[in-house]
């Protein structure tokens, strides 16, 4: 049972203050919307889930330049996946929270809760309160001093840094999304037997959707100037160093979009390109691939191509039967599998009957 969601809505719903709640993918919300509540988040789909339920929700890489120090008496947060993430926001919170003001960090164990209160308890400068909530839930609340603190260390999350490169680019990335500080070694086979899987080499020279593009090394290494790019996540973080590297290496006409799994775009794709996550927050979410299956089936054009990498448990090649009439296992290399899709079912053109 998870025992967090709970208490969460308690502060939610009864917070009568200024509020800053920061949320990323780890949220279940009952709540009504609470006008004293500000939220922040960097994952699209959860942003917009909330504003359709009229939260004052904005979608951002946790910018928080708006707000002028001191401006909440309160900041609730479900702690995040990445370490430098959560990281920045307790240095946040101290700037953010009044002298009094208290920032409310939920978590389990496992995930570092309480290591994060302590570190939180040294930056803030006030007063640290646990409770457990059962399980391995735990609830922290420290109370922000005037005194000066020792925040921990962030590396400098808001800016993009070089993390990686190969023979060919460079690439810069950040803290804030899967994988940022390496070449993923799924994307770089697909990549490597790419032109194999298309009978064609690179540069594609048609038109080009990557489908959760990360920091955008599938786009890079796929298309040329000559394509029409389109590149799409619903990280924002993700989103900030694709346009980046996009132009570090020339491809500025393409599009940067955010989505959630490319719901906003409109077809026909030639070539398709998705390294699907299978994790969302602490979790896997096994219906994440089959949103990005369906959304390949409904952009790719009735002649195009999806090439997919997954982990090889991934039984991508049966949640795509009933989508594709033409579905390739092209590699299974024992970790990861690359797949080749065609002919989506419902695009298909009716000859004459």
């Amino acid at each position: 049972m998870d025992l967090l969601t709970p208490e969460l809505n308690h502060y939610l719903r009864s917070t009568q203050r200024p509020t800053l709640w920061l949320v990323d993918e780890n949220i279940q919300l009952d709540t009504a919307a609470n006008p004293q509540v500000h939220v922040i988040g960097n994952r699209l789909d959860v942003i917009e889930r909330l504003q359709a339920q009229h939260w004052q929700a904005q979608f951002s890489d946790f910018d928080l330049s708006a707000y002028a120090e001191g401006h909440f008496a309160q900041v609730l947060y479900r702690v995040s996946k990445e370490k430098p993430v959560v990281h920045y926001l307790i240095s946040e919170a101290k700037r953010l929270l009044a002298t009094g003001g208290s920032l409310i960090l939920l978590g389990d164990k496992g995930e570092g809760i309480r290591t994060y209160a302590r570190k939180a308890e040294a930056c803030l400068g006030g007063v640290r309160q646990e409770r457990k909530l059962g399980g391995d839930s735990w609830c922290a609340e420290i109370t922000a001093a005037y005194a000066p603190g020792t925040c921990p260390e962030h590396q400098d999350y808001t800016a993009l840094r070089q993390v990686c490169s190969d023979q060919h680019h460079q690439y810069v990335s950040k803290p804030g999304l899967f994988g940022w500080n390496k070449v993923d070694r799924g994307s770089a086979l697909l990549i490597e037997h790419l032109p194999a899987m298309l009978e064609a080499p690179l540069p594609f020279r048609g038109s080009v959707l990557d489908l959760g593009c990360g920091f955008g090394y599938l786009a890079i290494n796929a298309a040329g100037p000559e394509s029409r790019l389109v590149c799409t996540d619903n990280n924002a973080a993700a989103l900030q160093a694709c346009r980046y590297n996009l132009n570090q290496a020339g491809l500025n006409g393409a599009e940067v979009i955010a989505t959630n799994a490319g719901d906003r775009l409109q077809p026909d794709f030639e070539l398709i390109l998705c390294n699907p996550p299978f994790h969302s927050g602490f979790s896997v979410d096994g219906d994440l691939t089959d949103r990005f299956l369906h959304s390949a089936q409904r952009l790719l054009a009735v002649n195009g191509t999806a090439c997919f990498v997954v982990n090889q448990h991934i039984p991508l090649e049966r949640k795509a039967a009933g989508l594709f009439a033409d579905i390739v296992t092209y590699m299974d290399s024992g970790q990861f599998k690359l797949v080749r899709l065609r002919q989506p079912i419902n695009r298909q053109t009716r000859g004459p009957s």
